[in-house]
């Protein structure tokens, strides 16, 4: 999944946010960005995120691909799981309000799982590329979902049971 969204510059009415930061307030999770991106934040946000949909069992990440974007859930449910020698192993269940994707925005390596729609979602992708328009744009705010998005990786892989589904 490569969605890129259009320069912000030429966009003077930008989707509506309201969903994914009524999910992301929502999530009670360990690893939810509420605490650490507020509404506003997100809404400064919102013309650097590509919305999109994805249909029930649709792949959004495959296991080693090199794609670097990342992906916030509004609704529906995403499956995280991986592929070794003896076939599919199911890791954990992402829902609405979770960010995915935070292994290989960050690390630049392949992904080493696969996500995969478990019914109908809606989400907002950031590509690396966006991220930097952010960075430049709105360095606060850039700063704010960096720092969050740490702590969501970290909180990940210091459970032993989420530590492979960080993708």
């Amino acid at each position: 999944m490569n969605a890129i969204f259009q320069s912000s510059s030429g966009s003077s009415n930008p989707p509506s946010i309201k969903g994914l930061i009524a999910a992301i307030t929502q999530n009670t999770v360990d690893d939810s960005l509420a605490k650490a991106v507020s509404p506003a934040q997100w809404e400064a946000l919102a013309p650097f995120l590509q919305p999109f949909s994805l249909a029930q069992s649709q792949m959004l990440i495959a296991q080693g691909s090199l794609d670097r974007t990342l992906y916030f859930l509004e609704s529906g449910s995403l499956s995280v799981h991986y592929e070794d020698e003896s076939g599919r192993v199911h890791l954990a269940i992402v829902n609405a309000g979770s960010a995915v994707g935070e292994g290989g925005f960050f690390s630049q390596m392949p992904r080493n799982a696969t996500v995969q729609a478990v019914g109908d979602c809606r989400l907002w992708n950031l590509t690396h590329i966006r991220f930097t328009e952010l960075s430049q744009k709105l360095p606060r705010v850039a700063l704010a979902l960096a720092m969050g998005l740490g702590a969501v990786l970290t909180r990940r892989m210091t459970d032993r049971r989420k530590r492979i589904s960080v993708t």
